[in-house]
């Protein structure tokens, strides 16, 4: 349960203004479909956080050290300081709307996510947890929770939460696991 809920909370707040909400909130505008655009981030997050805690998980059993263990622990740290960072989403970037909100939004979601900070925060958690079932299912619980209503509200949600401050819980989330998994590592819970 803690990696589902942790993995939910992570993912929720690193997504608020990053370039995937803003495509969100693209597709919204250009397709003005719902359900499809919803139906397509769930099936592309699904898909790729899927994949990149498998990664994670599979990468842990593997290299299951205390140096590997260091190494997600700083990820984590590293995770905060580039939440930090605003994103932006350039509309020249965007899909053109050739195939339909699901598929458009299908593969315009699943190609932005790669590499993308809450990727990188899958694999990390799946590394953390080895539980890719709960670490997919709370990483796209995530997802969903902050994409479904940038969909509905677009761009009055953005004028009307701080980006600023919710960069800041998510990066001291990101901050407070780092130094958890560091303390664990290390052995400062008994």
């Amino acid at each position: 349960m803690e990696a589902l809920l942790t993995s939910t909370a992570v993912v929720a707040l690193a997504e608020i203004g990053d370039k995937t909400q803003l495509l969100a909130i693209l597709l919204a505008t250009r397709f003005n479909r719902p359900l499809p655009i919803i139906l397509g981030i769930l099936v592309a997050t699904l898909a790729n956080h899927a994949l990149a805690a498998l990664l994670g998980a599979s990468a842990a059993s593997f290299l299951d050290s205390a140096i590997f263990r260091y190494a997600v622990g700083l990820s984590f740290i590293a995770m905060a300081a580039w939440t930090l960072v605003p994103d932006k989403f350039d509309d020249e970037d965007s899909p053109k709307p050739r195939f339909g909100a699901f598929l458009t939004t299908l593969v315009a979601f699943f190609l932005v996510e790669m590499g993308d900070k809450t990727q990188i925060a899958t694999i990390a958690l799946g590394a953390q947890y080895h539980d890719v079932v709960a670490v997919t299912a709370g990483t796209t619980l995530g997802m969903m929770i902050a994409n479904v209503p940038a969909i509905f509200l677009g761009h009055e949600l953005l004028k009307r939460v701080d980006l600023a401050k919710v960069r800041m819980i998510a990066a001291g989330l990101f901050l407070a696991i780092g130094l958890w998994v560091l303390a664990q590592t290390a052995g400062w819970f008994g």
